[in-house]
């Protein structure tokens, strides 16, 4: 026996009308929107342990990478607070603690092998603030997306055409150019260029924050951003310079979301300016007359730009790639980043759906790292930079291999073991190959 008010709307009124009858059409609850969360509290806790093979170096300088082998640690445990506050936006605290014991003192790489690493991290634990941060919107539209709880993420929605502020101290990176696959060493690649583009000099202090403003306009799939932020009063410094119209990293970024068969995708185009107190090379070897150069006698207020395009797509849901290709001018030494003048990048990411572990992740990355030839000339007479400098300099680009593999446990814990092969370490020629290997446990709460 039929039973109408299980056919579809046109079926269920013919019915109706040979029956005579007034049949009840479901009603369709429309889907509620989420509720905008009053504050939230999650955690992270990470360590990584390395363990470097000893290599091949037939001279050494002040700032060289160790040739024996060695270990080393990091940790870092943050807690990420947020509260939404009438008329003003949300605000986000994130107390932290690290500790560490760096590999060969932080020297002797252009990129170095473990991006958790921080430049001031030591033996015993260091409590800061990393971050301390209102973000505010302006909907300029009606329609909206619901956005989901997580780190420094109310739930509630957002609109898809809208203006929004972030001010405050927090990362640069935490506006700029992000990546699905390749912008976290507590999850993704150890690689400290892997984190962003590589020559990318971004503001911030020795820690890897600054204070600032970034402003975003979003319209459908397109973004435009621009921010201002302080700098280090000097080179890898931990104290900013509060004079922001005279020394300051400003930047612009476009961004393009896209779906490619369904399958999301984003294209992104980043331009960089800072202006800050740093020597030059050309200077700094001007003045050696011949002599090992120094860029310490050569500092003057001048300026530093640079560009960077990248691209992401997911190939299917499990499978996700990225391209990036970034390039600074190279003429002054490193402020606040590493010692990387130009950077290519390719990398996957895989789900492991394939072997049934749907939460593991599969990575893989390509990495060649420049340096300008003003840089080469420098190192080369014997100049010493922040991070290297082996006394001479028989150049090749700065080559990684990496490869991790992330396995689950729950929902909360991950276990990642990583794989890096450097070759040219502090684009030297005449020494490496270097291999790392991390062991790396990671929590969230």
């Amino acid at each position: 026996m039929f039973k109408p008010q299980f056919f579809c709307g046109p079926w269920l009124c013919l019915m109706a009308g040979l029956a005579k009858a007034q049949t009840p059409i479901p009603v369709t609850e429309p889907e509620a929107a989420p509720v905008a969360q009053a504050w939230n509290v999650f955690g992270q806790s990470t360590y990584v342990g390395q363990h470097k093979d000893a290599f091949k170096a037939p001279y050494a300088g002040r700032n060289s990478l160790l040739a024996e082998a060695e270990t080393s640690y990091s940790f870092s445990a943050t807690a990420y607070l947020g509260l939404r506050l009438p008329l003003l936006g949300e605000l986000y605290f994130n107390p932290e603690v690290i500790q560490g014991r760096p590999l060969s003192g932080l020297l002797g790489l252009g990129s170095f092998s473990n991006g958790e690493m921080q430049k001031v991290a030591g033996s015993n634990p260091k409590a800061y603030v990393p971050r301390l941060f209102l973000r505010r919107d302006w909907a300029l539209g009606e329609e909206t997306q619901a956005l989901e709880a997580g780190a420094n993420q109310l739930a509630g929605t957002q609109a898809t055409h809208r203006l929004r502020l972030t001010l405050g101290k927090f990362g640069v990176t935490d506006v700029f150019d992000a990546n699905s696959y390749s912008h976290d060493a507590r999850t993704q690649f150890l690689s400290w260029a892997s984190l962003a583009h590589g020559s990318y000099d971004f503001a911030a202090d020795a820690k890897g924050y600054t204070q600032g403003a970034a402003l975003e306009y979003t319209r459908g799939d397109w973004t435009l951003r621009i921010g201002r932020f302080m700098v280090p009063a000097e080179s890898n410094g931990e104290n900013l310079s509060t004079a922001l119209r005279d020394w300051h990293g400003d930047q612009l970024e476009v961004e393009h979301q896209h779906e490619w068969r369904g399958l999301k995708g984003a294209a992104r185009l980043l331009l960089w300016r800072n202006r800050e107190r740093m020597g030059a090379f050309d200077d700094a070897i001007a003045q050696a007359g011949g002599q090992a150069p120094s860029i310490e006698g050569v500092r003057r207020t001048q300026t530093k730009s640079g560009w960077g395009v990248h691209v992401e797509q997911a190939l299917s849901p499990a499978l996700g790639v990225f391209a990036r290709i970034s390039q600074g001018d190279g003429r002054t030494e490193n402020y606040s980043f590493e010692e990387v003048d130009g950077s290519r990048q390719l990398g996957l990411s895989l789900k492991g759906a394939a072997w049934g572990r749907e939460r593991d992740t599969l990575g893989l990355l390509w990495m060649s790292n420049s340096l300008s030839p003003s840089h080469r000339r420098y190192l080369a007479l014997g100049g010493m930079g922040f991070f290297i400098g082996d006394g001479r300099l028989n150049y090749g680009e700065e080559n990684t291999l990496e490869a991790y593999y992330s396995l689950a446990i729950g929902r909360a814990y991950s276990l990642s073991l990583d794989l890096q092969h450097i070759s040219n370490p502090a684009y030297n020629l005449d020494r490496g190959p270097v291999s790392v290997l991390s062991l790396r446990a990671h929590a969230e709460f």
